[in-house]
């Protein structure tokens, strides 16, 4: 009895809305993964990751998370993630060209999703304490920062999508944080300028080769533009609805790469048509409402801002994901939440939810005195 009362009460506390919608998206992947050949590799590796994603999202939820509002601890979460990255560039080995993996045994590890998690909380916290004086410009340049010390570790791996999403991250945050219009355009007009620089100084040939191909997608179908058009065909091919669970032509021969990650909405959509990107949509959809509401009745400007923050970080890869298997984006080589295969991500997803449906617990008991102390620094000993 006691044990039943235990598990009772940690499962009555948990956000149901944020978790099975996400775990639905995590089962629909597995179904489009296991529907290629009879001795897929990626079903068993992929259910265990669902598995320990879900643990990590119970196991978050327990945890009262008003620690990180503390200065102290928001700069040691971000500084310590950090090093990985730069260890990366300087010793880590290049996987598919891209060195983005830490290997411990016959697992990878992937820092840069952590580190997401971790820019998210450094800048939750900048925003929180200098809510009032956010008006200000520089602080729009000092949060930058924050952002671009990661932005440019992910950039040199070389990992152009990565990027993207910390600048997305960045800028979902700082847009909600009280800057005036005219620092947006601003933002922007800085942006411009560092693409172009990017452009010319900073890119390898080939990811101009992709920026080209967005451009003109079918310029290229035997070369740069192969990926791009064979998910156009997947996507296109599935109508209405879809040519059923594991008769995706396109996937199923092979004409569609890396159909497990980075194409993996492309090989779906062709097996469930548009119904079944109504409903990806759908469940999508619903896990970003709850996280609104969630922002909406954060106990403190930190919280808000964090779920801000988690809003960004999983739109952004859904957006993107989506847009690169509709053909309307260049490939950039980016998952989707939930669906993609992968333990990294997977586990910094779930938990990013689950540090939010901890969150939601005592954020429906906010007091004026949490506000006075975040502002005061009473949080910063």
């Amino acid at each position: 009895m006691t044990l039943l009362r235990f598990v009772t009460t940690k499962t009555d506390s948990l956000d149901w809305v944020l978790l099975v919608p996400a775990l639905l998206l995590s089962f629909l992947g597995l179904m489009t993964m296991s529907s290629f050949t009879g001795q897929d590799p990626f079903l068993v590796r992929q259910l265990v990751w669902i598995a320990l994603g879900v643990l990590v999202f119970v196991g978050a939820n327990t945890v009262d998370w008003r620690f990180l509002r503390r200065s102290a601890v928001a700069a040691w979460l971000y500084g310590i993630l950090i090093i990985p990255m730069v260890l990366l560039i300087i010793v880590g080995h290049s996987v598919m060209g891209a060195k983005s993996w830490v290997a411990i045994g016959s697992f990878g590890i992937e820092p840069v999703e952590y580190v997401k998690l971790a820019l998210i909380i450094a800048l939750a916290k900048y925003f929180s304490r200098r809510h009032i004086e956010i008006r200000n410009i520089r602080h729009v340049f000092v949060s930058g920062a924050y952002g671009a010390i990661v932005a440019v570790l992910v950039a040199l791996q070389p990992d152009f999508g990565g990027a993207i999403i910390i600048f997305l991250i960045w800028f979902g945050m700082i847009l909600f944080s009280g800057i005036s219009r005219k620092h947006v355009l601003t933002v922007i007009a800085v942006g411009t300028v560092a693409f172009l620089g990017l452009w010319f100084f900073g890119f390898h040939q080939y990811q101009k080769d992709r920026i080209k191909t967005f451009i003109n997608p079918t310029g290229d179908i035997h070369g740069i533009g192969y990926n791009a058009y064979q998910a156009t065909i997947a996507f296109g091919s599935g109508q209405l609805l879809g040519k059923g669970i594991g008769y995706g032509t396109q996937s199923k021969l092979r004409f569609l790469p890396e159909y497990q990650t980075d194409f993996i909405f492309a090989a779906f959509a062709e097996e469930w048509g548009f119904v079944g990107i109504l409903i990806v949509c759908t469940l999508f959809g619903v896990i970003f409402f709850q996280i609104l509401h969630i922002a909406a009745r954060g106990a403190t400007n930190f919280e808000t801002l964090f779920a801000i923050g988690v809003l960004s970080y999983l739109a952004a890869h859904f957006i993107l994901h989506a847009g690169i298997n509709m053909g309307i984006l260049p490939v950039t080589g980016t998952t989707i939440p939930f669906m993609s295969y992968g333990g990294s991500h997977m586990m910094a997803e779930y938990l990013s939810l689950g540090m939010l449906s901890g969150m939601r617990k005592y954020g429906r008991a906010a007091h004026r005195d949490l506000l006075e102390k975040e502002f005061s620094g009473g949080y910063d000993r």
